[in-house]
């Protein structure tokens, strides 16, 4: 949490030293006054202050020369450049490698050393180096890499040599403070990662800081991290803790300020093998405890400290033991939350004995965790002797980032590990590459806002493109807020793995004295809304944990973006689905982000999809639209074969035993999940203390037929796994089946939902709930069984109409303007796709005889749309020459040859938006031409913006790249 800038107080030490006082925003000090702070609470041995990216370092620019030598040692191959530099490719594993060139030929610079690369060693790999000509040829199994001889240059291609996957378009240049590398861009190419990025997750077109700031606004990067991956196969990282800025333009240009360059290469035949790798290298993201995935809150309860710098007066909040208040209200309403961080303010401090408060929230469900602003140095006691179990790491510590962050962190996790079994559970404001085995990452202090809420969906949900599993955001803000944009924040953040609250700062709530944000601290009809989702939330336990599962073993995180899903779909690969997510395989979330209670644009890509409140069915690919979502529903449709595991009801883990698993299933075709459980406490895990369960189900993919349910026995063992239990099933079917069995063995069907819930076996089916549920008892089983369900059909999917929607200017770049004004007035041409009406493209007139009419505008759209519609806004700026009249539209895979046009016309001589329909045409490219202008004023045109709608269109096969 932060404090406002006018509270500069001391505030009392939480592990008995005095402290140097600390600003609520880091912006603002400069860093000479902010490393001499930190000196004076920070870590034992914290690195460097380091500074954000220069725009333009100084210094001449230099690279390697030619190429003057070419030795191997093992999987390590040495190349001599004609300048002293030197570059070494290090083959780690047949999709792995590092490549590191240092210009002054020496390999004794290696500042992140094993804190970033944590396995680079995958045992003996078969790798060859050959000299082809004009380049060394390394390979693998799975990878050749050029080095290029004349000038010094590398790329990479798949196994055979003949499908690049990146390409160095010059040499890497560095001058002394900053290296720069430079690649081919595809021409369909799309880029994914750089970490916790506050806002769209797909990069084409965009340079992303890979730098920290502490600003939490739009398009910051709260944790970056010096990953990216491509839609070509591969991912990057870059061994180093400088400060950089990716451009992923054409060429894309990615720096860092250092004298050196040092990566590891990752290929794949799909984003998900890129991130396994990635992880594989840099650590899987860490297994948090089941209370992690449950609503944490954070807080100041003991303002009668004098050093609190916040109000002294707050009720229910002077001493440390009034947040068992909080907790004892929690269960009174019946709401589902699982930790407090009790002293989270400046000079909070916490009330002693710490143990007895700790104790008296365990006793309610509670786990209790502590937020640190200068440094850990009472951990051991806080969790050996106290019992707390959780670290939030706070920027007035770790605000300076990079390294010293991640040491801080570091610290944290061993602080938990090494006074207790407990797993680690911190979070941090600045992650790197490689938090994601130690942190939860959040996205600092923002607002309760429609605006904020709505970059925070593809900030969290991109956060998992680099790896981050437990990526999350304050529900509603840390300022700000109110009741309704609460809730609806509340509703989708439940479908991640890790939340919190965080009280003290926000609106008025409930009462004159309190800021409060905990969910059960609002009125109807948000209480009992927020209670819907935490209650669903607990339910979804056992498939959000698996999900998180998932993301230890593999890198895949829970919260996925479409495109992880769906990397085929030409419209999940960008950021029309920026909006929405997959939690796990078989959920698709659509937040509603502003005051509306119809939800637009939900993208559906191939296959079924179920409305998970009505049990109405659509068959995609297509858009969604007119979607209702009044305040209580959450857009939330289910995937056709999703198996979803749920518990019984509980407000927080081991309320009470599962003694009845839940199986919820909409059946369609073949599919499966593997279960996975274990203590969800301790670090037995890690020593192979856990039990997985298959369950594999097949039915039609239309129509009527069997509907078969294979539960395989659960493997393994762990501290409290039951020898049995009992298992209930929903299957999402149209109609009741003419039998059902288990084991062979029939199954009676009941005659009620009301017998079928007293029975302790059975089956009913339900055609008013949801469209059609099948409700199936087992009873209690200790081993593998099959439920058999024959003569039952399966929903039928209606289709989505081929919509139009508005296509995204983000990935568009500029191809050619013949003409544009850039000397007296900032008329260049991106001035007409660049979201701003304020900015304009204008043809050029101050120097010289103005060009003749007719102008054109050239745009590269960064992927192919079937185009149906354009739209023109003259410029808004009061004048009026260069407003397009005569016109013409053409649309291309090519700006190689035009063709026909598409539309022609002429538009009036009035300042107002134009539109015009096309025939429609898909294509990448758009050509508009102004034959005249529309009041005869003179050669010129101008625009404020051009649009487009459409919809997404297929790739063709192949593009040869853009350089």
């Amino acid at each position: 949490m932060r404090l406002p800038s006018i509270r500069r107080s001391r505030r009392a030490p939480l592990s008995g030293r005095p402290r140097a006082p600390r600003r609520r925003r880091l912006r603002a000090p400069g860093a000479a006054l902010l490393a001499a702070a930190l000196t004076v609470v920070g870590l034992a041995a914290a690195g460097p202050l380091v500074a954000p990216a220069t725009a333009a370092p100084s210094g001449a620019t230099a690279t390697a020369g030619d190429v003057t030598g070419f030795t191997r040692s093992g999987n390590t191959f040495t190349v001599t450049a004609s300048s002293g530099a030197k570059a070494r490719v290090v083959v780690a594993r047949a999709d792995i490698f590092r490549l590191w060139l240092s210009p002054d030929g020496t390999f004794t610079d290696d500042p992140a050393g094993s804190d970033l690369a944590v396995t680079t060693d995958f045992g003996s790999v078969a790798a060859t180096g050959t000299d082809a000509g004009a380049y060394y040829r390394i390979s693998t199994g799975s990878l050749s890499i050029r080095v290029y001889k004349s000038p010094l240059r590398f790329s990479v291609y798949r196994a055979g040599d003949t499908t690049p996957v990146w390409q160095e378009t010059r040499p890497t240049s560095w001058t002394g403070s900053r290296t720069t590398q430079y690649l081919a861009r595809g021409a369909d190419e799309q880029f994914y990662g750089t970490g916790l990025r506050l806002g769209e997750w797909a990069l084409r077109g965009k340079t992303v800081p890979i730098a920290v700031d502490n600003k939490w606004r739009e398009n910051d990067n709260a944790s970056p991290a010096p990953f990216y991956m491509s839609t070509n196969g591969y991912g990057v990282m870059r061994n180093t803790w400088a400060p950089g800025s990716y451009g992923f333009n054409a060429p894309t240009t990615l720096a860092h300020d250092e004298k050196r360059f040092d990566a590891w290469y990752f290929t794949g035949d799909t984003l998900k093998s890129v991130l396994d790798a990635y992880t594989d290298v840099s650590g899987k993201p860490f297994m948090a405890p089941m209370w992690g995935f449950e609503l944490g809150n954070a807080d100041c309860f003991n303002a009668s400290n004098p050093d609190y710098q916040g109000d002294h007066g707050r009720p229910r909040h002077q001493t440390t033991p009034d947040v068992v208040g909080y907790a004892a209200d929690a269960r009174a309403a019946d709401m589902p939350s699982g930790w407090f961080l009790p002293n989270d303010g400046y000079g909070c401090g916490y009330t002693a004995p710490l143990k007895s408060t700790v104790d008296a929230l365990r006793a309610k469900g509670f786990q209790t965790g502590l937020w640190t602003s200068t440094g850990l140095g009472s951990i051991a006691d806080e969790v050996g002797t106290a019992g707390s179990r959780g670290v939030k790491t706070d920027v007035a510590w770790i605000g300076s980032g990079y390294k010293y962050a991640f040491d801080g962190v570091r610290q944290a996790v061993e602080g938990i590990e090494k006074n207790s079994d407990a797993r680690r559970f911190v979070w941090t404001v600045d992650g790197w590459s490689g938090t994601q085995r130690n942190a939860v990452v959040w996205t600092g202090d923002t607002y309760g806002t429609w605006d904020d809420m709505r970059w925070h969906v593809p900030a969290i949900t991109g956060a998992g493109l680099s790896g981050l599993n437990y990526a999350a955001g304050d529900v509603d803000g840390i300022f700000g807020g109110s009741p309704k944009t609460y809730t609806r924040d509340l509703q989708w953040k439940a479908f991640t793995p890790a939340f919190m609250t965080m009280s003290g700062w926000g609106a008025v709530n409930p009462s004159a004295g309190y800021h409060d944000k905990q969910p059960w601290r609002f009125a109807e009809p948000y209480l009992s809304v927020n209670r819907k989702y935490l209650q669903l939330k607990m339910r979804l336990m056992p498939y959000l944990y698996t999900m998180s599962r998932v993301a230890h073993e593999t890198g895949v995180p829970s919260t996925r973006a479409m495109v992880l899903e769906y990397p085929d779909d030409p419209v999940a690969r960008g950021n029309a689905t920026s909006g929405q997510f997959m939690a796990g395989d078989s959920l698709l979330v659509a937040p509603v982000v502003s005051d509306t209670t119809v939800r637009d644009g939900i993208h559906l890509p191939a296959g079924t999809w179920t409305d998970y409140w009505t049990g109405r069915t659509y068959a995609g690919p297509g858009r969604l639209d007119g979607y209702q979502a009044p305040l209580d529903t959450l857009p939330l449709l289910v995937k056709g074969g999703g198996i979803v595991p749920m518990w019984p009801q509980m407000n927080h883990t081991g309320e009470k035993p599962v003694s009845t698993l839940t199986y919820d299933i909409h059946p369609r075709g073949a599919s499966s999940f593997s279960l996975y459980e274990d203590d969800g406490r301790t670090r037995a895990h890690e020593s192979g203390a856990y039990a997985r369960q298959q369950v594999d189900v097949t039915a039609p993919t239309a129509g009527t037929g069997t509907v078969t349910v294979s539960v395989g026995a659960p493997t393994g063992s762990y501290a409290g796994k039951p020898a049995s239990r009992g298992y209930e099933f929903t299957l999402h079917v149209a109609s009741a089946p003419t039998s059902l069995a288990v084991d062979g063995a029939a199954v009676p069907r009941l005659a009620s939902k009301a017998a079928y819930d007293s029975a302790a076996s059975g089956w009913f089916f339900d055609p008013a709930d949801r469209a059609g549920i099948l409700w199936v008892k087992t009873g209690t089983k200790a081993g593998a069984f099959t439920l058999s369900a024959a003569g039952t059909t399966v929903p039928a999917a209606e289709p989505l109409p081929a919509s139009s929607a508005p296509i995204d200017s983000a990935g568009w770049s500029l191809v050619r303007a013949d003409s544009q004004e850039t000397a007296a007035e900032n008329g260049a041409a991106v001035g007409a796709f660049d979201g701003n009406p304020a900015t304009m493209w204008h043809t050029a007139w101050s120097s010289g005889t103005p060009a003749a009419l007719p102008h054109e505008i050239q745009i590269d759209l960064g992927a192919r749309y079937t185009i149906d519609g354009l739209g023109y806004l003259p410029r808004q700026d009061g004048g009026v020459n260069g407003r397009i009249g005569g016109y013409e539209v053409h649309v291309r895979d090519t700006a190689a040859d035009w063709g026909a046009p598409v539309a022609s016309g002429t538009f009036a001589d009035t300042a107002a938006a134009k539109t015009t329909a096309l025939s429609p045409k898909t294509g990448r490219y758009l050509r508009l031409r102004a034959l005249t202008e529309a009041g005869g004023r003179g050669p010129w045109t101008s625009a404020a913006e051009i649009t487009l709608t459409g919809r997404a269109a297929a790739a063709p096969t192949y593009t040869a790249p853009d350089r």
